[in-house]
């Protein structure tokens, strides 16, 4: 049997080889919880996420506190509508978005629209232009 043909990977894509190599350390030696400040897997663990911080900032050009780690899709989506939305209030309050988005962006839209934002939902036109 073949495999079928996955056309998902804005879900889940394969892991870079590089990245699992990367990451294989924190697996089976440094597992400790980076949140965890009372004992040494935790201090190593947190080491480890500094480093990925400061490596990500510079390849990026950014600070390495205008990194933030998120445990996915969802949890970034909210973060970067929240905060951007909260952060620009004064600027203005109405957010445009589309019918066909995901979950992960219309539900926080409809979070802010309850929290006093202007929410506007494009709908589709069935048209490619």
């Amino acid at each position: 049997m073949t495999k079928p043909i996955y056309l998902d990977f804005n879900a889940t894509t394969p892991v870079d080889p590089r990245v699992v190599e990367a990451m294989l350390p924190c697996m089976v030696e440094h597992f400790g919880n980076p949140a965890s400040r009372t004992h040494a897997y935790g201090w190593a663990a947190a080491r480890l996420v500094e480093d990925a911080r400061e490596r990500l900032a510079h390849g990026v050009g950014a600070r390495p506190d205008e990194v933030v780690f998120t445990s996915g899709a969802t949890e970034a989506n909210n973060l970067a509508l929240k905060g951007a939305a909260w952060a620009r209030a004064q600027r203005g309050r109405h957010i445009v978005t589309c019918a066909t988005e995901h979950r992960a962006v219309l539900d926080p839209c409809r979070s802010l629209a309850a929290q006093g934002f202007a929410v506007s939902v494009l709908r589709s036109t069935g048209s490619d232009t």
